[in-house]
């Protein structure tokens, strides 16, 4: 038996050899091929000494194999799945459908709104003429501060880029990012395709969970939307109250020191500082010095000065005489300032690049039209060249506001020097005392919040605006998103006031919106 069983191994033994054999020339023929290494080792550890994991991965590759491989429709089996229909019964199921709505329907009030909004006939600039009544008025409602809107230069220029290089992105965007920074005195600008994703954007890429930033309680929604989406910790300070601000730094630096026992020159926590909201412009010198004091990183939005204040419209910083180095982001609006499209940041070049790769709404969104960036850059070279523009965009403002600063009804809280002026109402009831105690920084409303009725006065309000309007003077209530900001803002009329108008059209509009206020409180007595 014994002598049988060793002759069959022996016969078997060229066999086993020759198996041998061809498995180590496919072993050496396999790993000749590029990436088969990395797929041997996977199997190796995937197998594990589990022969049934790995059976079950290469059912599940034949699997997703098979599936990419068939039809992707039923139609190859000659339709037998689908439902035949009649052309009268297509035309019946048509009949009967009824779309769900895109969006919910309107409330009265927004019905309200909606209707009160002047449609314009033809170009709409300073003195647009009304669709419904024919009526040429005087217009304090739009953002043409600089009276750029329709100015021939740019338009020629904006058609020669749109027929030279259509609607994509090209070399003008880097360009107008040069324009810009040259502009301000900074070492580099980034462009964003749209103003209001701009300081979100700006936030969230050097904000994170951990970091401490430190805001005014009046900034604007889009700053709010970004402090929500960095998850940073935030502390507020009251509106344009540099004392408060400074309580709020000093009250951060206690928690820091007592939370991780360091020194007041440890900035590992990265706080930042963001402004702007009603017109009312912070005092830039004092502020800065705060910022070196505490050792803070400041993001200035300048959404609106940027284009209408200083000299040259260079914003805050020409207004003071402050460089622009002095503060690490200036964030602002191409679109706003410059009649075109977008926002920018301005700082440092390695604060530009951080944003080239962190923005999300640079990476993730087109570039702004060429013929737009050229006409922003054209927009610069005007301002460059024609100070007079904000010479009279200020003479304008201080004719409007020398007017309506003595009306006693109402109220104006926006800088003297700012082409945005928002109008309250005065209120009646008696002033709220004074709190000794500071506001709670944890949170965004203020200790002793002013009260107000929304829905009365933004009635009142509404009347004084269809009131100038029928005298000629065309202004605007501000929209507020009601329910989405952390504080409802106080309802206001804001005027736009621009240098395309004469100072005696200013006055004039001035003694409207005046005769207005007055004729409209008069009846609610």
């Amino acid at each position: 038996m014994t002598t049988t069983i060793d002759g069959s191994a022996s016969a078997l033994e060229p066999l086993f050899a020759f198996l041998s054999y061809a498995l180590i020339q496919a072993e050496s023929a396999v790993y000749k091929i590029p990436g088969s290494h990395v797929i041997a080792r996977y199997v190796k550890s995937s197998h594990q000494n589990d022969p049934g994991r790995t059976v079950l991965e290469i059912l599940l590759a034949l699997f997703a194999i098979r599936t990419l491989l068939q039809s992707r429709t039923r139609a190859d089996n000659g339709e037998k799945h689908f439902i035949q229909f009649s052309e009268k019964e297509v035309d019946e199921l048509v009949d009967e459908w009824t779309p769900e709505p895109l969006g919910a329907p309107l409330t009265p009030e927004e019905q309200s709104d909606l209707a009160s909004v002047p449609v314009v006939s033809g170009a709409n600039g300073p003195r647009p003429k009304l669709a419904n009544t024919g009526k040429q008025v005087l217009n304090l409602a739009s953002y043409n501060f600089t009276g750029l809107a329709g100015n021939e230069t740019i338009n020629v220029r904006a058609i020669e880029t749109l027929r030279k290089y259509g609607v994509g992105s090209c070399d003008v965007h880097m360009d107008l990012e040069r324009d810009i920074a040259d502009f301000l005195g900074t070492e580099a600008s980034i462009l964003y395709s749209q103003g209001f994703s701009t300081i979100p954007c700006v936030i969230s890429a050097f904000a994170k969970r951990g970091d401490i930033i430190v805001a005014d309680r009046g900034v604007n929604f889009a700053i709010q939307k970004g402090l929500q989406i960095s998850r940073s910790t935030v502390r507020w300070f009251d509106h344009n109250d540099l004392k408060s601000l400074e309580d709020v730094l000093l009250s951060v630096e206690k928690e820091r020191r007592k939370r991780r026992g360091t020194s007041s020159q440890d900035d590992s926590l990265s706080p930042r500082v963001s402004l702007r909201k009603d017109g009312a412009m912070v005092d830039l010198p004092e502020l800065i010095e705060l910022k070196h004091k505490y050792k803070y990183r400041l993001i200035l939005d300048e959404s609106i000065s940027f284009g209408t204040v200083g000299r040259t419209g260079r914003g805050l910083t020409e207004l003071y005489n402050v460089p622009a180095t002095q503060i690490d982001m200036i964030v602002g609006s191409v679109a706003n300032g410059l009649n075109s499209s977008g926002g920018f940041c301005a700082g440092s070049r390695i604060v530009v690049d951080h944003q080239r790769i962190n923005g999300t709404s640079f990476v993730f969104s087109a570039a702004v039209p060429a013929l737009l960036a050229v006409s922003a850059s054209e927009g610069i070279n005007i301002l460059r060249n024609t100070p007079s523009i904000l010479s009279t965009l200020q003479e304008n403002v201080r004719a409007i506001r020398a007017v309506l600063d003595r009306v006693e009804a109402i109220t104006i809280p926006s800088h003297a020097a700012s082409p945005i002026i928002h109008i309250h109402l005065r209120s009646s009831a008696p002033a709220a005392s004074v709190s000794a105690k500071p506001s709670n920084p944890a949170t965004p409303a203020p200790r002793e919040a002013p009260s107000f009725d929304i829905v009365g006065e933004e009635r009142l309000l509404q009347d004084i605006v269809d009131e100038a309007l029928a005298q000629g003077v065309w202004t605007t209530r501000a929209r507020r998103l009601r329910g989405q900001e952390l504080v409802d803002a106080r309802p206001s009329i804001r005027l736009a006031v621009t240098a395309a108008l004469s100072r005696k059209e200013c006055e004039r509009a001035a003694g409207v919106i005046k005769a207005a206020v007055v004729k409209v409180l008069a009846k609610r007595k």
